[in-house]
């Protein structure tokens, strides 16, 4: 993944096509799709992680019987929250080139405390390595399974830790924000933020699993129903078209579908971070 703010330092060359304004190079790999062809747009400003203290982080190693592999838990709990006994949980499913050990690196404790120092009531955020699955599950029998593990084990562990699993959402970005939006049609959560997901183009027809899990965001939009929907994807980034359609076709029509200046990259999901942390936290209360 390259930033904007890379890109326009990288030499004369880029420097002189920016000229007549401010322009960026993005590539990023999005499951599905053929590695995205570099190209130059308007992406607006990149977003900085805020200047506010972590809290209570850890990345602890679990045993996953689903994913048959041991895997990195990530949490943290707002700076003042102590371990975060009580409070409610945001899922958070990465994208297809990071892992759970990245979630501290990209500033989400910090991004975090910053949002309930604004005013946003405190929850958890929990991250588990999901691989490069795409979050699905392709079966009861599948060896590697990332939302069996989100469904039957993540909730343990957190028990374990003294969250409060009865208040839940979840968040994701690219392959995670996809997953994000299949777990939020496979089981009950109160709200799901998805930034860029990287959805197929349209439904494929592949019915659900044999245990009634959704292998398909299309094909179970419905499940949706019941769930605070919030979507973000950039002007720039090739997957708007698909994620567009697919916020139209949901119905009761999503909490925010928000199109603005960006690309597939992390510099603007930067930017709409804080957007989403409040519209996580104040669905979570």
């Amino acid at each position: 993944m390259v930033s904007r703010r890379a890109v326009l330092a990288g030499g004369g060359a880029t420097v002189a096509l920016a000229g007549a304004g401010a322009l960026a190079v993005a590539e990023d790999w999005v499951p599905g799709t053929e590695r995205l062809k570099r190209r130059f747009a308007d992406t607006g400003r990149d977003g900085t992680i805020p200047d506010a203290p972590a809290g209570d982080v850890r990345l602890e190693p679990v045993a996953s019987r689903a994913r048959g592999a041991t895997v990195d838990l990530f949490t943290a709990v707002p700076e003042g929250h102590g371990a975060g006994e009580g409070l409610p949980v945001c899922l958070v499913l990465h994208g297809a080139s990071a892992t759970a050990a990245d979630l501290e690196g990209f500033g989400l404790p910090r991004f975090l405390t910053a949002a309930v120092r604004d005013g946003a009531p405190p929850f958890v955020l929990v991250g588990a390595d999901g691989g490069r699955r795409s979050w699905r599950s392709s079966g009861p029998d599948d060896p590697d399974d990332p939302q069996r593990m989100l469904l039957e084990e993540v909730p343990v562990w957190l028990a374990d830790r003294g969250f409060d699993w009865t208040r839940r959402a979840a968040w994701g970005w690219s392959m995670g924000g996809a997953g994000a939006l299949l777990l939020a049609e496979s089981t009950e959560l109160v709200a799901v933020a998805a930034f860029s997901p990287a959805i197929p183009e349209s439904a494929d027809g592949t019915p659900d699993t044999d245990d009634g899990r959704p292998r398909d965001v299309w094909a179970a939009g419905d499940r949706l129903a019941g769930t605070d929907v919030a979507l973000w994807c950039g002007t720039a980034d090739p997957l708007l078209d698909r994620v567009r359609r697919f916020a139209e076709a949901l119905d009761p029509a999503p909490a925010i579908a928000d199109w603005a200046q960006g690309d597939h990259t992390r510099g603007y999901w930067d930017r709409i971070t804080p957007a989403a942390l409040a519209f996580v936290a104040h669905a979570l209360a």
